[in-house]
């Protein structure tokens, strides 16, 4: 059975983290919530702070050898708190040293800036933070969802069913030796 690991703390876009984890858990993937957090993290839905969700796993007990494949939630504040951890950091570039499927969608690239993984990889992302992928040496293009070699990315939640759809694919492909940071 593939295991998905889903990185998510306080402020992440509560439609962004349970429409894809429905999504995986439906195609029969084992889905884990790793957080910094213990216990439960708290979502945001229009504008307002949302349902609370249970940690699965705290990040520090986790590797990514762990997992077959990461997804990363947006939101303005989840990915703001993500970027500035450094276990966060590690965790997103080993699924890359690894040639494993990584998915971002909404504000979640900020991360995967600050990873440094998104030089020279086609990618989308909400457009507010078009300008600081392509500074970062992102190729950004707005269409619902692109997918660079098992890196999977979309805009906002609207996306989602797109999102979900090329997630599940890529994940049932495996391994792409072409992913790379």
């Amino acid at each position: 059975m593939k295991r998905i690991a889903i990185l998510a703390t306080n402020g992440f876009e509560e439609s962004e983290l349970k429409s894809p984890k429905e999504a995986m858990e439906n195609a029969g993937f084992q889905v884990d919530i790793v957080s910094p957090e213990n216990g439960e993290i708290k979502g945001w839905a229009n504008g307002n702070w949302s349902n609370t969700y249970k940690v699965d796993k705290i990040l520090n007990n986790v590797k990514a050898e762990d997992y077959n494949a990461l997804v990363l939630p947006g939101g303005v504040i989840n990915p703001d708190k993500l970027r500035r951890n450094d276990d966060a950091l590690l965790f997103v570039r080993d699924f890359f040293k690894m040639k494993k499927p990584v998915a971002a969608i909404c504000h979640a690239p900020q991360i995967l800036i600050s990873a440094d993984v998104v030089k020279g990889r086609k990618m989308t992302s909400f457009s507010s933070i078009k300008d600081d992928l392509v500074n970062a040496g992102a190729k950004w293009v707005d269409q619902e969802v692109v997918v660079d070699e098992g890196f999977v990315t979309s805009r906002n939640p609207n996306d989602l069913p797109a999102f979900n759809s090329k997630l599940i694919e890529e994940i049932k492909e495996g391994k792409h030796e072409e992913q790379h940071a």
